[in-house]
C-alpha cells in the first residue's frame, strides 16, 4: 500500500490543508456507492459535525492510524471545521476509475470533495479532502456513423464512446446462440465509425488473472499440484514470520498479502512491472512479506498474489510461467494471436493511449506477469469463452467454482468474479487495465452468452464495464 502526501491549496481565506491519501485497488467497479461506503460517510458526517473526532480515528485502518495519529487527526478535523464549518449535505459522485468513492460535500463555507477508500474490514484505508472539482467533460461526438450495426447496439456503443479521445478503438465481441458478432469502433475527429479490428492486438491487463488460474486448474486436474498445497516448498528460503500461503488463496485473493510488494519501484510509471524479477520477489518473501488479514477470512484484490501464483506455477514445473501459459492455454484453445510480450507485433498491435489520447509505452512484465501481462484479440478471447461453454471441460469448470463469498451477490472463484445479472443469472466477470488499455469480459455460462471488450485507452474501466453489462443485459432478453 502506497502513501501520497497531498498539499491542498484552498481559497485565500482558508489555510492549506494537509492530509495523506492511501490508494488501494477496488476490483468491482460495477456497483457505484455500496452500502458499506454509505454507512462510513454517514458516520463520518455525524461524528465530524458533533466533534467526536476520536470515533473518526477509530474508523481508520491500522495503516491509516499510523499515518494520521489520533492527535494529528483531531487537529486536522478541528482546523477543517474552523475553516469550512460543518457538513451541510453530500452527494455521491461515481468514481470513473473504480477506486473507492467520491462525495461532493457542501460544507457551511465551501464545497469540498471527500475521497474515501475502504479496506476488506470496511475501515477507512484512504481519505482525501480537497476543493471539489467537477469531472472533466469532453465534447460529445456529434456523428454516430455506426449505421451498419443494429440500431440498439449502435446507440449503446455510441453512448459509452462519444467522449473518448481521438483514435480510440474498441473491439467488441457479443456471443449468443452459438455464434459471435464483432463490433469494432474507432473515433476519428467527431465521428464514431465502424472498423474491423477483431484481430487487433490489445493488452488485456488483469483479465490475465483468469488465465493464470486456468493454468493452476490444469495442473490440479493433471494431479501435478493441489489447491491446498503451500507454495513455500518451491522457494529456497523460509518466508518471513513463517507465513504459509496456498495456491488457492492466491487465486481467489484471500491470502491476505498486500496488493503490491513493498519493494516494487513505482518510479517508472510508464512501465512499472518491468524490473521486478526473481531477486526482488525472493527478497520480499524472505524479509518483507506481511499479511493485511488472516488467510481465507476476507477478500483483498492483489496483483502481488496473482503474480506470485503464476511465478510459482512456473517454478513447480521447472519452466517459466509464460511457457506454461502457451502450452496449457494458448496452444490448447488455438489462441494463435495471444502473446506474452508486445515485441515484434508490428502493425498488428493497437497502440495504447492515456485518457488524453497520448500514445504510451506498452507494459513489460517479469516475475509478476501472471497478474496482467497477456496481449490478445477479441477473436482469440472468443475461443476461450466458447471453451467455457463446454460442459466436459473440467479444468475451466474448476476456475468458475465459487471458493469464497464476499456477499450474497458477489462471490469469487479461481480468478473469476461471480456477480448476479438483472435476471438473477451468475455472471463470470473480470476487467483489466494497464497504462494504455482497458478491458472487460463478462460471461453467462448457463445461457452461453458473453461480451468481450478490448480498448486502447487507459482508465476508462467504468465506460467499458458499463458497456459490457448493458450489452449482456440486452442479449439476455
Amino acid at each position: 500500500m502506497y502513501k501520497f502526501k497531498c498539499i491542498i491549496k484552498t481559497k485565500p481565506r482558508m489555510k492549506r490543508i494537509l492530509l495523506f491519501l492511501f490508494i488501494i485497488c477496488v476490483t468491482n467497479s460495477l456497483f457505484g456507492q455500496t452500502e458499506n461506503y454509505k454507512k462510513v460517510i454517514d458516520s463520518f458526517q455525524s461524528n465530524y459535525n458533533t466533534g467526536i473526532y476520536d470515533e473518526i480515528f477509530n474508523s481508520f485502518s491500522p495503516e491509516m492510524q499510523e499515518v494520521l495519529p489520533l492527535e494529528n487527526n483531531r487537529q486536522f478535523l478541528k482546523g477543517l471545521k474552523t475553516q469550512v464549518g460543518k457538513i451541510v449535505k453530500k452527494e455521491f459522485v461515481n468514481n470513473e476509475d473504480g477506486t473507492g468513492a467520491i462525495y461532493k460535500t457542501q460544507f457551511e463555507l465551501a464545497v469540498l470533495g471527500i475521497y474515501i477508500t475502504l479496506d476488506d474490514k470496511n475501515k477507512i484505508a484512504g481519505l482525501l479532502i480537497k476543493p471539489y472539482e467537477e469531472p472533466e467533460t469532453t465534447e460529445s461526438a456529434n456523428i454516430n456513423a455506426l449505421d451498419n450495426y443494429p440500431n440498439e447496439i449502435a446507440e449503446i456503443i455510441f453512448s459509452k464512446t462519444n467522449n473518448l479521445p481521438n483514435n480510440t478503438q474498441l473491439s467488441i465481441a457479443v456471443i449468443q446462440n452459438g455464434k459471435v458478432d464483432y463490433y469494432g469502433v474507432i473515433r476519428i475527429d467527431e465521428t464514431i465509425k465502424s472498423i474491423e479490428n477483431q484481430n487487433g492486438i490489445f493488452e488485456i491487463g488483469s483479465i490475465t488473472k483468469v488465465f493464470t488460474s486456468t493454468v493452476l486448474a490444469s495442473l490440479v486436474k493433471d494431479e501435478k499440484i493441489k489447491l491446498t498445497d503451500e507454495i513455500n516448498t518451491f522457494y529456497p528460503s523460509d518466508f518471513k514470520d513463517n507465513i504459509k500461503i496456498t495456491f488457492e488463496s492466491l487465486a481467489n485473493h484471500t491470502s491476505g498479502v498486500a496488493r503490491l510488494p513493498e519493494n516494487l519501484d513505482l518510479s517508472n510509471t510508464s512501465n512499472p512491472y518491468k524490473n521486478y524479477g526473481d531477486k526482488e520477489i525472493e527478497e520480499y518473501l524472505k524479509s518483507l512479506l506481511r499479511r493485511n488479514s488472516e488467510p481465507s477470512e476476507s477478500y483483498a484484490y492483489s496483483n502481488l498474489g496473482t503474480g506470485l501464483l503464476g511465478h510459482t506455477l512456473g517454478i513447480s514445473q521447472k519452466t517459466t510461467f509464460q511457457d506454461l501459459l502457451r502450452k496449457k492455454v494458448f496452444e490448447k484453445y488455438d489462441m494463435n494471436n495471444s502473446f506474452t510480450t508486445s515485441k515484434n507485433l508490428e502493425n498488428r498491435l493497437i497502440k495504447g493511449m492515456d485518457k488524453k489520447g497520448n500514445i504510451v509505452t506498452n507494459w513489460d512484465f517479469d516475475m509478476l506477469f501472471g497478474c496482467g501481462g497477456i496481449l490478445s484479440t477479441t477473436q482469440d478471447l472468443t475461443k476461450f469463452v466458447f471453451a467455457q461453454f463446454d460442459d466436459t471441460n473440467k479444468e475451466l469448470e474448476l476456475t468458475r467454482r465459487p471458493t469464497f463469498e464476499i456477499d450474497k451477490d458477489f462471490k469469487i472463484g479461481l480468478g473469476w468474479h461471480i456477480l448476479k445479472s438483472k435476471s438473477g443469472n451468475d455472471l463470470f466477470w473480470h476487467n483489466g487495465g494497464t497504462g494504455g488499455y482497458s478491458s472487460s469480459l463478462t460471461m453467462d455460462v448457463e445461457n452461453k452468452k458473453a461480451v468481450i471488450i478490448l480498448s486502447n485507452v487507459a482508465q476508462i474501466n467504468k465506460n467499458i464495464d458499463d458497456l459490457g453489462i448493458e450489452l449482456i443485459n440486452r442479449i439476455e432478453k
